[in-house]
């Protein structure tokens, strides 16, 4: 599949306007087409309509999640890359979405440079240089793994804590501390 900026047509799809907006001016400076979906039902509306080579999902879009996403999109165009992105980083879903179809999984923040250059040398910026994906660091890794198991108990920071088996002070003190960006 040839995407060259004049011919690749991405599709960014975020519950978070401000990053969509970001993202999306990054994209067209770069020559690239793009449409925006805010939600699930609203991204498969506009996939079906603008016909994306290329995707990038959010992993949480309000209260759906994108990996939910990846089949109904590969099965509008089944070349299509997915491209998952997430606030919420962890090994199980980054190996759930790759299984389901998506092509990588990325950390946020993230910049364009990175995107682009985890959909492959078929798609080229107009930017000479490319950057190689970036890794989370183990602790923040650690970070989004305790944000994603106290969010699963409500803020519980007890339960929390015997879901992770730690005690519920060592919890508190590496909530305490602030999240490493990578």
């Amino acid at each position: 599949m040839s995407a060259d900026p004049a011919s690749a047509r991405i599709l960014v799809i975020d519950d978070n306007v401000t990053f969509c907006r970001v993202l999306e001016r990054a994209l067209q400076r770069r020559k690239f087409t793009i449409a925006v979906a805010h939600n699930a039902e609203t991204a498969l509306a506009t996939a079906a309509e603008f016909r994306p080579t290329h995707t990038i999902v959010d992993l949480k879009l309000g209260n759906d999640s994108g990996l939910h996403l990846i089949k109904p999109l590969l099965e509008v165009s089944p070349e299509m890359q997915i491209l998952m992105l997430t606030g919420y980083g962890s090994i199980p879903t980054a190996v759930e979405a790759v299984k389901t179809g998506a092509i990588n999984y990325l950390a946020k923040p993230v910049d364009v440079d990175t995107i682009l250059a985890n959909f492959g040398s078929e798609i080229r910026a107009t930017k000479p240089h490319e950057t190689a994906p970036s890794r989370m660091s183990l602790k923040r890794l650690e970070w989004e793994h305790i944000q994603r198991v106290l969010d699963e108990h409500d803020g519980n920071i007890s339960a929390a804590a015997r879901s992770l088996n730690m005690h519920r002070r060592t919890l508190q003190r590496k909530l305490q501390k602030r999240p490493v960006k990578q």
